[in-house]
């Protein structure tokens, strides 16, 4: 396998490893770990480009998932994608949720589709997205309490890693004063959901809220939520 030394002499550009044909390139870039990649494609554009094109990322998931190609059809509203896609969702599954066999990469793409929604839009609606989710699952064969379930899984990983900046402090803001109990089980986010959102809230962006916003979203939370963490309070 490349090592750390390996790799540093494969970014250099300045060896014979920049004059082999692209798909001898592909096969050694495959080969390199994941973590290189973003490296290794700022090198040079052709390099770059390579990395753009379907053929590197077919063959990544040849070498990493090679059991991906016998997967059956295409449930549900999230699309699959192309390869580059395939291989996110998967690697995805496998890195943040620990998962194996034919659900993993219908996890990792219903990940990548709440996050990307969440980072892009300005009023989420999050309602929708949670039953998107669902629908997804129940159009794999899962029951209503297993794609629940799921889709809760999925909500808490994004916000667990979506970037500390204001976009996403005004997100979980909305998120929290939301009210979606209206809407039938399980189309409406579980109080797990809930309860990150405002706990992500009181802790890692306390100093974001003024007096007035700090008020609000504390008076909601305990109108969901009672008793509330002592941790939440003083602002």
């Amino acid at each position: 396998m490349t090592n750390g030394s390996d790799v540093d002499a494969l970014v250099s550009g300045d060896n014979f490893i920049g004059k082999l044909p692209d798909h001898l390139l592909i096969e050694i870039f495959v080969r390199v770990p994941v973590t290189e990649w973003a490296q290794i494609s700022c090198v040079k554009k052709h390099w770059a480009n390579l990395f753009r094109g379907e053929c590197l990322w077919q063959a990544a998931l040849v070498k990493s998932y090679p059991l991906a190609s016998q997967a059956k059809r295409w449930p549900g509203p999230i699309p699959r994608g192309l390869s580059r896609r395939r291989f996110a969702a998967l690697y995805i599954s496998k890195q943040i949720f620990s998962l194996d066999g034919d659900m993993n990469e219908i996890v990792g793409h219903a990940y990548l589709f709440l996050k990307e929604q969440l980072e892009l839009s300005t009023t989420p609606p999050s309602a929708v997205l949670h039953g998107t989710m669902i629908d997804q699952f129940i159009a794999c064969g899962k029951s209503r309490d297993v794609a629940n379930e799921l889709a809760s899984q999925i909500w808490i990983a994004v916000l667990d890693n979506l970037e500390e900046n204001e976009h996403t402090f005004l997100l979980l803001k909305r998120l929290a004063q939301e009210a979606d109990v209206f809407l039938p089980y399980p189309y409406s986010r579980s109080s797990k959901v809930q309860w990150r959102v405002f706990e992500k809230l009181f802790t890692d962006f306390r100093d974001c809220f003024n007096h007035v916003d700090y008020y609000d979203v504390l008076s909601c939370a305990k109108n969901r939520f009672q008793p509330i963490p002592s941790a939440w309070l003083g602002y």
